[in-house]
C-alpha cells in the first residue's frame, strides 16, 4: 500500500511525534504516583536519558513505543510499506542505542526496566511489574486516603 500522504504532510505528522511526556509515560507515570513512589523524570546525566529515574534506588525505566524501538510484539514487528530502508537503519540504530545505555547503565550500578507500550494495555500488571522492580515506597511518601 502506497502511503496517502504527500512526502512533506508525512514528514509534518512525523515530526510531531513527541518523545517526551508520551500518553505511555504519563501512564505509567500515573500508576507509579498513584502508588506513593515520586521520581525524576528524563534524567540527561544518565546514559540513554531514562523517562523516569529514582536516584535514591538507583533504578531508572523506560517507556518504549513498540514501533520505534522494535519490540516483539505485532506493532513492534510491523514494517513500513514506505522507505522501508530508512526505517530499518533507523530502528535499527534505535535498538543498538537503547543496549548501550542499558549496558552503561548496569556498568554504574544501575537497575533498569524497560514498560512497552503494549504491556499498558494491562495496567494492573505492569504496577504489579514495578512494583516488584522498585520495591515498596517509602512510607513517609504515601499519598494520604
Amino acid at each position: 500500500m502506497v502511503d496517502s500522504l504527500t512526502r512533506d504532510q508525512r514528514h509534518r505528522v512525523m515530526a510531531n511525534i513527541k518523545g517526551k511526556d508520551t500518553k505511555p509515560e504519563m501512564l505509567v507515570r500515573r500508576l507509579l504516583f498513584g502508588q506513593g513512589y515520586r521520581y525524576r523524570l528524563h534524567v540527561a546525566g544518565l546514559p540513554g536519558t531514562p523517562d523516569i529515574v529514582f536516584s535514591g534506588r538507583r533504578k531508572a525505566i523506560f517507556v518504549n513505543g513498540c514501533f520505534w524501538h522494535s519490540h516483539s510484539c505485532p506493532n513492534g514487528t510491523r514494517k513500513p510499506l514506505t522507505n522501508p530502508e530508512f526505517w530499518d537503519a533507523k530502528r535499527t540504530r534505535t535498538v543498538a542505542r537503547d543496549a548501550q545505555a542499558l549496558i552503561l547503565l548496569d556498568e554504574l550500578g544501575w537497575g533498569t526496566y524497560t514498560v512497552w507500550e503494549c504491556q499498558l494495555k494491562v495496567p494492573d500488571d505492569v504496577a504489579g511489574a514495578l512494583f516488584s522492580f522498585l520495591g515498596p515506597p517509602r512510607q513517609d511518601r504515601l499519598p494520604e486516603r
